[in-house]
């Protein structure tokens, strides 16, 4: 059964990257954690109520609302750098068990306790998330994993807790996952034209790729 293993919420402190700005990148386990819908842009604030976001530019708002990585990910992510690593590290909210997020279907839907879910977009890894980690060539090396987590809009408001199953609502039909979109994100030209395609990107980022195959 896929559950929620851990609820994050971040532990601002100041930008891993040297930005004079605090990072939300550290996230500690909470008892629970309260979702909402927030505004529609970037810098409209994260959909987990109490987190904090640094890089307003790029984060945060309805596309980007709550990010889950799979516990499984993290474990193998440790063996291979041979250090621990807690939930919550990857910056995640939901760190979880029994789903690979790679296998997940853009706009696919998800019970996760009181809240829906449904897919949106990858995760990009940045400069922040290199410098929090501290690993050798990270953006390269996380890249070839194929495998981001996945970012959620929500679509009903509640509460999660750790326990909380895990239930996919739907199965697009479109059958392109959150594996694809990422190795198209991060440069898989044929990825990338085909998931233009199938127009299954929310407005803002069809419209990048509208620019660049349109």
């Amino acid at each position: 059964m896929a559950e929620v293993l851990s609820t994050n919420i971040a532990d601002p402190q100041p930008d891993p990257g040297g930005l004079k700005r605090q990072s939300g990148i550290n996230k500690v386990s909470a008892e629970f954690i309260t979702v909402t819908v927030p505004g529609p842009d970037y810098g409209d604030g994260s959909g987990v109520a109490g987190d904090h976001i640094g890089d307003t530019q790029h984060h945060g708002g309805q596309q980007k609302a709550v990010y889950a990585f799979a516990r499984e990910r993290l474990d193998a992510w440790s063996a291979e750098l041979g250090r621990e690593l807690p939930h919550g590290v990857f910056g995640e909210n939901l760190t979880t068990a029994g789903i690979d997020w790679t296998r997940a279907l853009l706009n696919q839907r998800f019970q996760v306790g009181e809240v829906e879910l449904e897919v949106s977009v990858p995760r990009t890894p940045c400069r922040t998330f290199a410098k929090w980690m501290g690993e050798r060539a990270w953006v390269r090396r996380f890249t070839e994993s194929g495998d981001c987590g996945a970012y959620f809009r929500v679509n009903k408001e509640g509460v999660i807790r750790p326990g909380d199953s895990i239930t996919p609502l739907d199965t697009p039909e479109h059958g392109f996952t959150m594996g694809e979109a990422f190795a198209a994100w991060m440069g898989d030209d044929e990825l990338a034209h085909r998931m233009w395609e199938l127009n299954i990107l929310p407005p803002l980022y069809q419209a990048r790729y509208d620019k660049r195959f349109g």
